[in-house]
């Protein structure tokens, strides 16, 4: 199998199971960029604009997320004490259980494949992946990634 597809699936496979076990303790997920909104919040408030420039999305893009956060009850909508005008986004308590539940999956997970495939190569992996990050592209230009 190539490379790509097999790195491909894996991120599938996980994130599938991740869906699961989420459905499992009572979240919802309909969009892809759900952990980078919690992760993003749960550092500190921000405006749906402010949200779009750090994820690297058009603001647009940051509010139809965030409008369907709020919906499903992740996200809050609360006066910005600075500029009455704007509205600032925090996490709910449903969003601060939902990121939590999305740590606690990660590090079993990890944990889980440890047992299955041992330390040594759990780290292997991480470090080839932080390579393939951190590697330049053939141009010479940085990778744009949302942060996390």
């Amino acid at each position: 199998m190539d490379f790509g597809v097999l790195l491909g699936q894996a991120y599938q496979a996980f994130v599938q199971e991740l869906h699961t076990h989420l459905a499992e303790h009572g979240h919802r997920v309909l969009g892809a960029s759900y952990g980078y909104v919690l992760r993003t919040l749960a550092e500190n408030a921000l405006t749906a604009s402010q949200l779009g420039e750090r994820l690297g999305i058009t603001a647009q893009g940051a509010a139809k997320i965030v409008d369907e956060m709020v919906r499903h009850g992740y996200v809050e909508r609360r006066p910005d004490p600075e500029d009455k005008r704007a509205k600032l986004l925090h996490l709910s308590d449903h969003g601060r259980d939902m990121l939590n539940t999305v740590r606690q999956f990660h590090a079993e997970y990890e944990k889980t494949l440890t047992a299955r495939t041992g330390k040594e190569h759990i780290e292997t992996v991480r470090a080839v992946l932080t390579e393939i990050i951190n590697t330049p592209t053939d141009s010479g230009t940085e990778r744009p990634f949302r942060p996390l």
